[in-house]
């Protein structure tokens, strides 16, 4: 089995934490660091959250602190009311972590491992697309040398999603903008995992009680952390549950043939009211600018189930 080597890009995050651990006990993936972003919280709590999920977990590898804000403007409040204040459900957790950051910032740390492993990392970005883009800025070769990046953002409109911030914009990409359009006119094999998809699978109460059962400390720390989420998707009218964001990103790395997707070129607007929308053209459309997968489909209880034996397995 070919196991692919992946830089996990994050904002942990309820969503985020859940993703990092099933990327962490997936037999097919190989962690090889974490990056950090605004978003779910601060610079400072989600990297705090970083090295506290390393530290518990176990997952021995280097963590480095991402940007604090967007290329453009300053930071987006964090959504407390969907992570909480401490961005981890608000479960108790130190208030620092006395653990090693690695020396470099984080996209500084991308490229130092994108040329290290030229052609076998894979970027699962599940966050702001910022250390992505100035990783890109300062090294514009690093695009020749990625394997892929996979990203959970967007909203294309389909099956009815659109935006979760505004009515045309998700979350990671609003938060920055510039960087996504950067990131998305690199030559460089992107996926783009949007809403169109993981607002289709939903993990609902009965399924996280079964991980937190027979998935050991991972289960039940996840059933922990996503009280707080579940209740806010209670909140905004969800019967049960809630929806499978950046753990998504993971299960397209871990299995393709998951999803379908569609191909062309994808543009994000940049200002105005429709700032952060996500837009995809036929290839050709926009001159030269390359074309990337979008997915459009995806088989929600095949996710699901890899999802559950990845984190039962872990368990045992």
């Amino acid at each position: 089995m070919s196991v692919k080597k992946v830089l996990f890009d994050t904002d942990p995050g309820i969503d985020d934490a859940m993703a990092l651990l099933f990327l962490a006990r997936a037999p097919e993936l190989e962690l090889v660091g974490i990056t950090t972003a605004m978003g779910n919280g601060t610079i400072e709590a989600t990297t705090r959250n970083a090295l506290y999920l390393r530290d518990r977990f176990g997952l021995n590898v280097p963590v480095a602190r991402g940007a604090g804000k967007p290329l453009v403007g300053e930071a987006s409040v964090p959504p407390t009311w969907v992570h909480g204040e401490n961005a981890l459900g608000d479960i108790e957790i130190p208030d620092v972590v006395d653990s090693t950051l690695h020396a470099l910032p984080a996209h500084r740390f991308m490229i130092e491992t994108i040329k290290q492993y030229p052609h076998q990392i894979t970027v699962i970005a599940v966050a702001r697309l910022t250390n992505l883009a100035l990783a890109l800025r300062e090294a514009p070769e690093i695009a020749g040398l990625l394997k892929e990046v996979i990203i959970m953002g967007g909203a294309f409109g389909g099956h009815g999603h659109t935006g979760n911030v505004t009515p045309l914009a998700e979350a990671n990409i609003i938060g920055d903008p510039l960087a996504a359009d950067e990131v998305l006119s690199a030559a460089w094999p992107v996926v783009v995992v949007g809403l169109d998809v993981t607002q289709q699978t939903i993990m609902t109460t009965s399924y996280v009680q079964e991980l937190a059962a027979h998935g050991g400390n991972i289960g039940e720390f996840i059933w922990d952390i996503s009280r707080l989420y579940a209740d806010f998707h209670q909140s905004v009218g969800m019967p049960d549950g809630f929806y499978v964001h950046d753990s998504s990103a993971v299960a397209y790395a871990i299995d393709p043939t998951l999803f379908s997707t569609t191909s062309g070129p994808v543009r994000v607007v940049t200002e105005g009211f429709a700032v952060g929308h996500t837009i995809q053209s036929k290839p050709g459309a926009w001159g030269d600018r390359p074309s990337h997968q979008v997915c459009s489909t995806v088989d929600s209880p095949r996710l699901l189930e890899l999802y559950r034996s990845v984190i039962i397995a872990a368990g045992r």
